[in-house]
């Protein structure tokens, strides 16, 4: 079922990023198809509650015992604080945003939840530091996903050139993951959706945008595009399915690139298991604004929005933007 409602596509990004993030968050880092496919037939796939026993005797981390169904997990906690973010001051301020950054994940901040590698180091360079001290590149020398979560909100904010959009992703990325190849997954990642939200399809979008990939992503992405068919368990299995945006950008791209639908391509990316939210915010944004455009109504099934737990606060940042 889908809502009868036409949202402007920059709203949708940002919905189908969070909510695709909270779809996947009950089944997070499980490392293991077959123990998800099980799960599926008894308990189903999207929005399910955190549940350690369905992690037990296998591969994976049960990181999430303090949410529930309908939470974000730490990427969609980012996406929405630079949502926030830009609503209050109108424009990227990196000092205000690492403030709010080190508030809100730090001690005593609003997060409760898992703390990746990204987000702890990042916070031992901000937590000792004031305001007018804190340095431009402040993140992590790691290339993993947090490098992607703010990216549906900062595209979808966006009203200037592209070239621009890239040196402000660069300014952002370098925050919480100060590292070449993270930065150029997010300059390629955000070119992808800049160019959907600018009416391109998703096959012109990836290929567009390819240029802006360096040269560790741009050959798998190249690879990944060569797939003739939806087939992620292959596609997970030749690029890893963990936290690098070099295992997970592939990914992205195959099933954005071959399915039919919003519903199916969250659906595939959580059966892969692995840092399945980690994938989910782009892809999510990806599938939504394109085919909410492709469609007379909105492409993000009207349950699964019901079930995002802030729905309300994430509705009225938007309205705001």
């Amino acid at each position: 079922m889908n809502s009868g409602i036409q949202l402007e596509p920059r709203v949708v990004a940002v919905l189908g990023a969070l909510i695709a993030d909270s779809a996947a968050l009950g089944l997070h880092w499980l490392y293991d198809p077959a123990r998800i496919a099980q799960i599926e037939t008894t308990k189903g796939l999207v929005f399910l509650p955190p549940d350690a026993h369905d992690y037990a005797a296998t591969k994976g981390y049960f990181a999430h015992g303090s949410k529930t169904a309908g939470d974000s997990s730490g990427y969609g906690e980012l996406c929405l604080l630079m949502l926030r973010h830009l609503v209050q001051h109108g424009q990227f301020d990196r000092v205000a945003y690492q403030t709010e950054y080190r508030s809100h994940f730090g001690p005593g901040g609003a997060y409760i939840g898992y703390v990746d590698s990204p987000t702890r180091l990042t916070l031992q360079t901000l937590l000792p530091l004031k305001p007018e001290e804190f340095p431009e590149n402040s993140g992590a020398d790691d290339d993993q996903f947090a490098a992607l979560a703010t990216l549906p909100a900062v595209v979808a904010a966006h009203a200037g050139p592209q070239d621009a959009l890239k040196t402000e992703i660069e300014r952002i990325v370098r925050i919480t993951n100060n590292n070449d190849t993270a930065v150029a997954a997010a300059q390629y990642a955000g070119c992808v959706l800049f160019k959907v939200l600018n009416g391109k399809s998703i096959i012109q979008a990836l290929t567009a945008a390819l240029p802006h990939a360096d040269e560790k992503l741009k050959p798998l992405v190249e690879e990944a595009m060569q797939s003739s068919t939806l087939d992620s368990a292959a596609i997970a299995k030749r690029f890893g399915s963990a936290c690098h945006v070099l295992e997970g950008l592939p990914i992205i791209v195959h099933i954005a690139q071959h399915a039919p639908d919003y519903r199916t391509a969250i659906e595939e990316n959580i059966r892969i298991g692995g840092d399945s939210c980690g994938r989910a915010i782009m892809l999510g944004a990806i599938m939504a604004a394109h085919t909410s455009q492709c469609s007379s109504s909105n492409s993000i099934p009207l349950e699964w929005m019901a079930r995002l737990r802030n729905l309300s606060h994430v509705a009225n940042s938007l309205v705001r933007l």
